[in-house]
């Protein structure tokens, strides 16, 4: 299976809605490394690295995110990299603090 990292940028009403845990609990499921972020914009951001499909799963399911969410954008840049070198992958997924 073909692995696939990406940092993803979801815009709208997703800071206060549970959205990092949400994100946390979603790509631990599906196994996912990587991290989510509140950033001081407004946005959430997150790395995922997995298997293709899992992340492909992840990211579409970042447009509903939890609930209370309003998800009105979500940016996917794909990383070319190792996601063993990059910084903050990790062996499993967190949250990380707001930057």
């Amino acid at each position: 299976m073909e692995a696939k990292t990406v940092l993803v940028r979801i815009s709208g009403f997703v800071q206060g809605v549970g959205f990092r845990a949400w994100t946390e609990r979603e790509a631990r499921a599906r196994g996912l490394r990587g991290w989510v972020r509140n950033r001081l914009n407004g946005d959430v951001e997150a790395l995922f690295a997995g298997q293709a499909e899992d992340v492909e799963a992840m990211c579409a399911a970042c447009w509903h995110g939890p609930q209370a969410a309003r998800v009105e954008k979500v940016e996917i840049s794909e990383c070319g990299e190792d996601p063993r070198d990059l910084p903050g992958i990790g062996a499993s997924f967190r949250q990380l603090a707001t930057r």
